[in-house]
Order: C-alpha cells, then sequence, then structure tokens
C-alpha cells in the first residue's frame, strides 16, 4: 500500500517566550506547549502521530515496556503494550522480533510470545533468559526501565498449537526452551482444552525453572496436565533411550519440543527412528543457514559507485560496509525490514533458505549473499 507524504510548513515568528502558572508541573501544559513548538517545524505525519502518542507510527509496529517482572536470577518476563496495528490474533508458540536502541544503534533479537493470544487484549509478554554472550538480552532482564519505546516486528513461525489441539498432547522443554509451550499452556487453559498432556521438562535446579509457581499451580489445578521435572545437576539429562520409562505411549502423541539444540537434534533421531517423525515438532532458537552456494560475484553498490567481490557465505551487507558503502540497516538478522534495497541486475541468494531472487525484486541485505555478478540499487 503506497501512502503520500506531504510535508507542513509555517511561518516562524520570533515571541518573547510567555510563562503560565503551572505549565512545568501540569502534563497538559507541557504537551500543548510541545505541540506549539514542534507546528512551526516541517513534520512527517509520522512526527505527529508521534507527538500524539509515542506508539502511533505509520511506518512501523512500536511497543512500550509497562513492567519488567524477575522470573528466575537470570531470566525476566517483560509486559509490553503494543501500539497501533500490532494484531494480537497470533497463534501460541510463535515469536517476535524486538527492537531496543542502544548506543545509537537499533539491536533487534527475537523472543517468544509467553502470553496467549487473544483478540481485544491490550498486552503481550515475552520472557528472556540472559546469555552471556546476549548484549541485548542481558540489558532486558536486568536493565530496560518501564516506560522505554521498543520497535516490534510481526509476530511469525511454525513451531504453533493447532486449534482445535490433538486429543493427546507431550511437551519436552529444557531451560528457557519453555518460553514458546508457555504459551501454548496458557492457551489451553484460556479455551479450557487442558485434557491429555504430558510436560517433561529440564532444568539446571528447581530454582531455574521458569514460571515454577504456575507450572505446579497448573499441575494441581488440572488432572489432565502431568508435569515432571528434571533438576540436571542432580539428575542427569533427559535420556531418550529411556522415554518409554517416562511416558510408555509417547509414539501415539503429538510432541512439540524446544530446547538446547543437542536436546532437539537427539529427538529427532530418537521419533525418527521410531518411524513416527511427523508427530514431532521442533523450534530451533539459533538461526540457521543454508550451505554456501557457488562462488559469490562481483556486486555493484550502483549510487555510491562502489564495487565489491564477495563469496556466496558473505551477506550483501557485509561486503558494502567492507567497502564504506552507507548500507541500510536494523537488526542484521532478517527481522526488522530496515535493510530493504532493490536488486536492479543479477542473481541474490537467501542465506537462511537457499532461495534465489530476481532483478526488480527488493531483497534484505542482512541476509543474502551474490549468487553470480549482481547490481543493487543503494
Amino acid at each position: 500500500m503506497s501512502r503520500k507524504i506531504a510535508r507542513a510548513t509555517a511561518n516562524v515568528v520570533d515571541t518573547a517566550p510567555v510563562t503560565l502558572a503551572g505549565v512545568d508541573t501540569h502534563p497538559g501544559w507541557h504537551v500543548l506547549r510541545t505541540l506549539a513548538q514542534r507546528i512551526t517545524t516541517p513534520l512527517l505525519p509520522d512526527d505527529y502521530l508521534h507527538l500524539a502518542n509515542p506508539l502511533w507510527s505509520a511506518r512501523e509496529l512500536r511497543g512500550r515496556i509497562l513492567e519488567v517482572r524477575r522470573e528466575t536470577q537470570d531470566s525476566a518476563t517483560l509486559v509490553i503494550k503494543p501500539g497501533w496495528g500490532f494484531g494480537f490474533d497470533y497463534e501460541a508458540g510463535q515469536y517476535l522480533g524486538i527492537g531496543l536502541l542502544m548506543d545509537g544503534r537499533w539491536r533487534w533479537r527475537s523472543y517468544s510470545l509467553t502470553s496467549s493470544p487473544q483478540r481485544g487484549a491490550r498486552t503481550i509478554t515475552i520472557t528472556v533468559k540472559a546469555m552471556p554472550e546476549g548484549f541485548l538480552s542481558g540489558h532486558l532482564v536486568g536493565g530496560v526501565q518501564p516506560g522505554t519505546i521498543v520497535r516490534l516486528a510481526a509476530p511469525q513461525g511454525n513451531f504453533v498449537l493447532p486449534d482445535p489441539p490433538p486429543p493427546a498432547v507431550l511437551f519436552v522443554t529444557a531451560g528457557s526452551g519453555i518460553t514458546p509451550v508457555m504459551s501454548m499452556l496458557r492457551t489451553l487453559v484460556r479455551r479450557n482444552q487442558i485434557t491429555d498432556v504430558i510436560h517433561l521438562h529440564s532444568a539446571p535446579t528447581a530454582d531455574d525453572v521458569m514460571f515454577g509457581a504456575e507450572l505446579e499451580k497448573l499441575a494441581a489445578d488440572h488432572d489432565g496436565y502431568r508435569l515432571r521435572l528434571r533438576t540436571t545437576r542432580t539428575e542427569g539429562r533427559l535420556d531418550f533411550d529411556r522415554l518409554d520409562a517416562e511416558v510408555p505411549d509417547w509414539r501415539t502423541r503429538q510432541t512439540w519440543a524446544c530446547g538446547p539444540e543437542a536436546m532437539l537434534k537427539t529427538a529427532d533421531h530418537a521419533w525418527t527412528a521410531a518411524g513416527i517423525r511427523d508427530h514431532l515438532h521442533l523450534e530451533h532458537f539459533a538461526v540457521s543457514r543454508a550451505a554456501p552456494v557457488g562462488a559469490g560475484g562481483m556486486v555493484t553498490f550502483e549510487k555510491s559507485g562502489k564495487t565489491a567481490t564477495a563469496d556466496a557465505a558473505t551477506s550483501l551487507m557485509e561486503a558494502g560496509e567492507q567497502q564504506g558503502v552507507q548500507m541500510p540497516f536494523g537488526c542484521r538478522m532478517g527481522i526488522c525490514q530496515s535493510c530493504v534495497v532493490t536488486l536492479t541486475e543479477g542473481h541474490v541468494r537467501d542465506l537462511r533458505t537457499g532461495a534465489e531472487h530476481e532483478p526488480g525484486t527488493r531483497i534484505q541485505t542482512c541476509i543474502s549473499a551474490a549468487a553470480g555478478d549482481c547490481k543493487l540499487d543503494v
């Protein structure tokens, strides 16, 4: 959908400042004064929306962090109020991108929604575990303040719970892998659909179990939900070779598994060996890249007048920045769409899926690589 954007201009009249009683303490006067000052400056329509409400934008999804609730020593739930344009009809198990301005740069990551999708809702939640190598996750858990405005990317993902759910369900989670399943469990409760659910969850210690109290209450309140917690420091990891002892009918259940990559690979092997791989649904937190194909090519940045030779594993964004091209960017991981430019000649390849894009298409430079010589409108 195209939008015509007009700029507003006004003559600036130099007048002495006027002081009104209570203007510095009354929020209404402050808003009026801000509007009066801004209306004398050329603005885009989106700027006027932002003046009225920081969550209103015609260009992007925004949200305000309302609350940060600690779950464990290294994890927290963020309650977010999305702005105009957010759809609350996402599916239980999906994730969204969140962007936070830090040190002058928008940093993006994806986190599973832990709230239950519901039309008419006003807030959503994500639950973040601070990772040693995760600069943004550490800040979201221990540093971000309520009231902070963030950017949001629309919910997505195929690790979802159908409605109605299967008659028999098995959840296998470990660590922060419980986050998408928490959205599923809350959705099952809201829809009164907990009939036969077994949940195997692993964490280093009892104190490391996210949503521990809620899970125990869920098990106490619903006969159809059976929770089995495993503390790996004392009991060791779940042994899929002994799954018959844990869940004798696991072969007949639709299973959703999320956790460390090693656990998921072992589960994949077990379900494949049993000939029921179609019963297993996996969620991988790490972004996987397809194997490089071809030798790359010469990338021409038309507006900049520069060129770069890039191999098939180097993103177009990296190739341009190495040559000093001012490349548009945002999350640098294929979420926010800030890096989209037009491919004018040649072909490029999506580093995640391996799909090729043809001339005339709009491509994301952060997750695209040259598939032969190509030209970009940047």
